[in-house]
């Protein structure tokens, strides 16, 4: 077994990478820079809500809240789109006590000029529960997040006393322009990448509408990369092997937990 102490530990590792177009770019490129061989065929597709006017209202009505949990980068820019149209003033959100569930939503926020109050030390709903529960009593909490969504955060703060409102700011579909790439990439033993990467329960549903969910169950020689628990729930849920799972619930937790899986286990 080799030590991952080489420069390019992934060389003639073939990884196929589901995010959406616009945000594959942080994991493609870690995992390209270390010798990966990456395709990218988005498992999901970002859109604009049906109607923006709950979230407009909520943005109109921002001195009534306390706190803001935003719990993805999508959520961030989506929200500070509505911002914009609605010509806030960004100190219309200062008095806000901000939540993030992980450092890549932290950093979309702290772009805008906002601080950010908490961030879990898991990044996932659950963490972001225990981080607030005693904090949340009799208080206001909007939640901006996708439209499918668990409700694990709305749920238990309610029942920590919290008044919370939840608003969709955008929902993920499935691309269906992926669907014949993807199949014809699966059909070809030459192409057919060594491990599929997975960054939510979104990528993980869609990957199995676009592919078949047969099909994706019988794959053979291919490892599935999940991001988190969460995910790998997911995968489990129907019916797919978690063959990794990252340690550190980000894009370089996942890379780092996909090098030590070629390392233990050299893929064919």
């Amino acid at each position: 077994m080799r030590k991952p102490t080489e420069k390019r530990p992934l060389a003639a590792t073939r990884i196929l990478v589901g995010r959406a177009r616009h945000q594959a770019g942080a994991l493609s490129d870690g995992l390209r820079s270390l010798g990966a061989s990456v395709v990218e065929i988005p498992f999901i597709e970002i859109r604009k809500p049906v109607t923006s006017q709950p979230l407009d209202d909520a943005m109109r009505n921002l001195k009534t809240y306390h706190w803001l949990i935003l719990t993805s980068a999508n959520g961030v820019e989506a929200m500070w789109n509505r911002v914009r149209k609605l010509r806030l003033a960004r100190t219309k959100l200062k008095h806000l006590q901000i939540a993030a569930i992980g450092p890549a939503t932290k950093k979309a926020i702290v772009k805008h000029g906002l601080k950010v109050k908490m961030v879990p030390e898991e990044y996932v709903a659950e963490s972001v529960v225990k981080g607030l529960r005693d904090k949340v009593s009799g208080k206001r909490v909007l939640l901006v997040r996708a439209k499918i969504a668990r409700d694990v955060i709305p749920d238990e703060l309610r029942a920590a006393g919290a008044l919370v409102d939840v608003v969709e700011a955008y929902e993920t579909v499935v691309p269906e322009k992926s669907r014949s790439r993807l199949g014809v990439l699966m059909k070809n033993v030459k192409r057919r990448p060594h491990v599929v990467t997975f960054t939510s329960s979104s990528t993980v549903r869609n990957f199995a509408e676009l592919l078949g969910y047969a099909r994706a169950r019988a794959l053979k020689n291919i490892q599935y990369a999940s991001i988190g628990p969460v995910t790998s729930a997911t995968l489990r849920e129907l019916g797919l092997p978690v063959a990794i799972e990252a340690r550190e619930f980000t894009m370089g937790g996942l890379i780092r937990a996909i090098v030590l899986a070629r390392y233990a286990e050299p893929l064919v």
